[in-house]
């Protein structure tokens, strides 16, 4: 299990690597990366801020990730989520989740992005084109997401 915020970009192909070295007890890898819009509401972006509390972001992270490998039985997965000021086209988040078989990890997966776009403690700010600025909270729709595990 692997946690990390960072203001670095991240590489899908080198973390399933190092993620994955070695192995042979892993049957299904699922990935999941997330990006900055070119824009939000019909409006274009010029960027997106993310802000978090060092320390509290990561042992909240990890917490939910430990739970997934509660729930499925996975063999590995990782929690990279960037913060700063991120522009349209960079990668935010990159979900990683290792099994035996596909299907505990496209549900791991799923589980940790609806928990993610919910609940994790990261703060953003879209700036449109224009200057303007608006706060995101989570929509219903990812609300309602992340009940489907709750049962």
């Amino acid at each position: 299990m692997t946690v990390r915020v960072q203001t670095e970009p991240f590489d899908l192909t080198t973390e399933v690597a190092a993620l994955t070295a070695g192995r042979t007890d892993i049957g299904a890898i699922v990935t999941f990366t997330g990006t900055v819009r070119g824009q939000s509401n019909g409006r274009p972006l010029a960027s997106m801020t993310l802000e978090h509390y060092p320390g509290m972001t990561e042992a909240e992270l990890a917490r939910v990730e430990a739970q997934a490998h509660a729930r499925w039985p996975l063999q590995a997965s990782l929690i990279i989520h960037r913060v700063g000021t991120l522009l349209p086209g960079d990668g935010i988040v990159l979900v990683i989740a290792a099994s035996p078989h596909r299907q505990a990890a496209f549900d791991a997966a799923n589980y940790l992005m609806d928990y993610l776009k919910t609940r994790a403690p990261f703060w953003k700010k879209e700036t449109a084109s224009d200057g303007s600025g608006d706060w995101v909270d989570a929509r219903e729709s990812d609300d309602a997401a992340l009940t489907r595990w709750e049962t």
